[in-house]
């Protein structure tokens, strides 16, 4: 007895939401086949079948039998990315199964042109040869698709309008429309390949091969073979070929490709390295911490994957209205075949000629394809510029977005504190910070660390302590340099030690008013003076703030941090901060928030998790990082303020687009159904109706591509 085993096989020609519904209806019609996946823009096709009951060969031949090539994927270059294994290449138009058919009918047509012109009394035989031989493969598909559960699909109208046109003695306008068909859907194709492009576009950023250092030995190895814990080269102009740790050299790396940063970041021993990174200058040594299989890249290409093969509801909504769609419309080409001959007498060849307009007129395509397209470019676009999106519902609910959350710690401040302050008591200013760091050189305490990080900055020179610093939790650090002991603790612990007068005690007070961390630094009981340090704000908050203003969203800061630091960090970048919230708070303030409209929450996918579930959308901070890809709805690779501002304005100009595709399908129909029913269109220009407006639909949807963002 076979065990139920998971498939997944790349289906060629499958170019629009009509297709994976009729493939999708198809699976589900045999037996012992379950999960079923079908993703029309990554043309793949993801099931579990119990081979005992069907057989692979079996799911492939109803594939074939509906028109479509299914495609073992296995050795692709993007199996080396992810694991969903596909083919990435792409065919010349004229090799493919849709160009073919252009060629074809186009040969057929041409022939019966010719052949009526030499002589015109065969031309109604020779365009009905035309039109019935280029209507085979279609009719086909359209039987097969009937018989696996969608018989109202686009080459069944065709097929019914193409007989009957015959059956009228139109076969000229029968042989245009099978021609024209052919056309269309050979440009839906191509359309639906340049969607697809950005996939394409992310999987050739990381190289095929790599330099793997071995001892003293280096060797060119395939970017598949090289392990966690494998020693890469990276030389100037290389691109990484996977994440990695920096062991050895410095550089600058520009991480344009993966996080839409486009200045070089400097890189030295102990930094990141993401795969498709390109190395500026330096050579760098670079141990791997992610296999090919799962670094920063085929994580994003998986996560678009997954969430272009979402539906968002809008989509959902079109494609639940277009199964009542098509039924309708071919109940309305009955009527205007019927109605007029019937009650008023009117001729039948019009009539009849006219219904079958109706007919092409009907086909739901461009339709369906609408919100998918746009959706699906907006996804693309996103992460091409480090805005990461998963699925077409929160890409839609972005754009209606009223209040935005912002944690305060790492996601509007830089998460470390800094020096902001210092107040020199005695000696000078480079004296007092630089026995300040002796001090704490080596602390792992993040003030300390903010101290030794600022007087390096500086240049000064730090002396050296003798016989490293004795802390005392909660109270100071001491330690003996050659001058004598000096200390760095909190003011009450110096208040200890020695007289404070009162001008530095108000000192002291002011800068903690303003929600800043002060630190005494004195010698044996002599004061030297004052070190403040806060979290400051991110450089680019107040002007990533500013831009959410500019399009109507109201920013709040909710943070457990103290209230007088909050209200400080609150007035510095002008928004509202409620502090002290502990997560039942927070939540509660979520809900409050989320009763008036959509609220995202923004943080780093840490110790906010709960916060960002209960949002309407949960936005990650955090550069390529594990939490910013695996955590909340949506991720800034750029790490930024601003790219919140980003997601909206990019989720509106998808919505747009969406209701521009719907208005232009619609549309293009209403205006094709009115002139058919007056007789002013013929059949060769309905077919446009449907074709036409798929073309047009899906272009306008590419648009988003290109999307910037207009502050």
């Amino acid at each position: 007895m076979a065990a139920a085993i998971s498939l997944k096989l790349r289906v060629e020609g499958m170019d629009c939401g009509a297709c994976a519904v009729k493939i999708e209806n198809a699976m589900k019609r045999l037996p012992g086949v379950s999960d079923i996946d079908v993703n029309y823009s990554l043309q793949s096709l993801s099931l579990v079948v119990d081979e005992d009951r069907t057989s692979r060969h079996a799911i492939e031949a109803k594939i074939k039998a509906l028109g479509y090539a299914p495609v073992d994927p296995s050795g692709s270059i993007a199996s080396s990315l992810h694991d969903d294994n596909r083919d990435v290449t792409e065919s010349a138009w004229w090799s493919s199964s849709k160009g073919r058919l252009v060629i074809g009918t186009g040969v057929l047509l041409m022939l019966a042109f010719a052949i009526s012109d030499v002589e015109p009394t065969w031309s109604n035989r020779a365009y009905t040869a035309a039109a019935l031989i280029g209507l085979l493969p279609i009719g086909r598909r359209a039987f097969a698709g009937a018989a696996s559960g969608t018989p109202f699909s686009i080459e069944m109208l065709m097929s019914i309008a193409a007989i009957g046109a015959v059956a009228i003695g139109a076969a000229e306008e029968a042989a245009v429309v099978v021609f024209l068909f052919a056309v269309g859907e050979l440009l839906e194709g191509v359309a639906a390949g340049r969607a697809r492009a950005g996939i394409k576009a992310l999987i050739d950023l990381v190289p095929r091969t790599a330099l793997r250092q071995s001892g003293s030995s280096v060797e060119t190895v395939p970017v598949e073979d090289i392990l966690v814990g494998d020693t890469v080269i990276i030389r100037p102009g290389d691109r990484a070929p996977s994440d990695g740790t920096v062991i050895e050299g410095i550089s600058e790396v520009n991480e344009a490709p993966v996080t839409g940063e486009s200045v070089p970041v400097g890189k030295e021993p102990g930094s990141k390295i993401y795969a498709g990174s390109i190395n500026a200058n330096g050579e760098l040594r670079v141990e791997i911490t992610r296999t090919a299989a799962d670094n920063t890249i085929a994580r994003i290409i998986h996560m678009v994957e997954e969430a272009q093969g979402s539906k968002a509801p809008t989509a959902r909504f079109i494609d639940r209205f277009s199964r009542w769609y098509t039924p309708i419309a071919m109940t309305l080409s009955a009527l205007v075949v019927l109605v007029p001959p019937l009650l008023i007498g009117a001729d039948w060849f019009t009539w009849i000629y006219r219904g079958l307009a109706v007919l092409l007129i009907a086909c739901p395509c461009a339709l369906v394809i609408s919100t998918p397209a746009a959706i699906a470019s907006g996804l693309a676009s996103g992460a091409r510029r480090g805005l990461l999106v998963k699925g077409g519902a929160a890409l839609e609910t972005l754009g209606k977005i009223k209040t935005v959350a912002f944690d305060k710690t790492g996601t509007l401040t830089s998460g470390h504190p800094l020096v902001t302050d210092i107040v020199v008591i005695a000696g000078t200013e480079a004296e007092m910070l630089a026995k300040a760091a002796a001090v704490e050189r080596g602390s792992s305490h993040p003030l300390g660390a903010a101290i030794v990080a600022e007087t390096e900055r500086r240049g000064l020179n730090i002396p050296q302590a003798f016989g490293g610093g004795i802390a005392t939790p909660g109270k100071a650090v001491t330690a003996r340099l050659k001058s004598g002991f000096v200390s760095v603790g909190s003011p009450r612990h110096a208040a200890e030690q020695s007289d404070i007068s009162d001008e530095i005690k108000k000192r002291i007070e002011a800068l903690e008013s303003q929600g800043k961390t002060v630190v005494v630094v004195s010698e044996g009981k002599h004061l030297l003076g004052l070190v403040a340090l806060r979290d400051e704000p991110r450089p680019d908050a107040s002007d990533g703030l500013a831009k959410l203003r500019a399009l109507g969203v109201h920013a709040i800061m909710l943070t457990g941090d103290n209230a007088r630091t909050a209200a400080a960090i609150g007035s510095a970048l002008g928004l509202e901060a409620r502090a002290e919230l502990l997560p039942d708070a927070k939540l509660a303030a979520i809900a409050a928030y989320k009763s008036d409209g959509p609220i995202a929450m923004v943080g780093d996918g840490i110790n906010d998790a709960p916060a960002l579930a209960a949002s309407s959308v949960g936005i990650a901070m955090g550069g390529g990082t594990d939490v910013a890809l695996e955590t909340s709805d949506a991720a800034l690779l750029k790490n930024r303020v601003a790219g919140v501002a980003e997601l909206i304005a990019l989720s509106r100009a998808t919505l747009s687009n969406i209701w521009q595709n719907i208005a232009l399908a619609l549309g293009l129909k209403s205006v094709f159904l009115v002139t058919t029913l007056f007789g002013v269109t013929p059949l060769w220009m309905a077919i446009l109706a449907d074709t036409g407006a798929t073309v047009l639909v899906t272009a306008n949807a590419l648009r988003l591509l290109r999307f910037e963002f207009k502050s």
